[in-house]
């Protein structure tokens, strides 16, 4: 095994036992931070395959606009530091079934097509050229999803927002 693959496998078992335990936590805050390592973890893989500036990205807009975000929001809310429900044991058992169906029909996916090289020349992948793509219209322009990244932040703003300004539950 090269070091490589030892890098990747790292890499990998660090992401997914960080979006793991961000699922698992019972702490709101707790989870935050999981995931925030989770994405943080992408980001490393994005550096790992030499994608500087998609990396860069990650950091910036999943990292630093998203998971801030969520983190403000626990802040401001009246019960930031209280654990969450109890899960209900039908829906433990049908979301383990869901994801064993999901690496289920994905190793199958695999095994059917495979995946095997196709002999294209290297991608140019400096900044001037990701630029220049993303405002371009044409075909391979990337224009419809920066639009969206920019939606995707605005309703994480939003949600934010509207869960820092519910009201404190009377006591009766």
């Amino acid at each position: 095994m090269s070091a490589s693959a030892v890098v990747f496998y790292i890499l990998s078992f660090f992401i997914l036992a960080a979006g793991l335990l961000a699922v698992a936590s019972r702490k709101i805050f707790r989870s935050a931070i999981w995931l925030l390592f989770s994405l943080t973890g992408i980001a490393g893989l994005y550096f790992w395959l030499q994608m500087e500036f998609i990396a860069a990205v990650q950091i910036v807009v999943y990292v630093g606009g998203i998971v801030v975000l969520i983190i403000f929001s626990i802040f401001l809310t009246q019960q930031s530091g209280k654990d969450l429900p109890a899960p209900v044991r039908s829906r433990a058992i049908f979301s383990v079934l869901a994801a064993g169906a999901g690496f289920m029909l994905t190793w199958l996916m695999i095994r059917r097509y495979g995946f095997h090289p196709v002999g294209q020349g290297t991608i140019d992948a400096s900044v001037g050229n990701i630029g220049a793509q993303m405002l371009s219209t044409s075909e391979h322009g990337y224009v419809l999803p920066f639009e969206v990244i920019s939606i995707l932040l605005l309703a994480a703003m939003i949600g934010c927002i509207v869960i820092a300004i519910k009201t404190k539950p009377e006591d009766k």
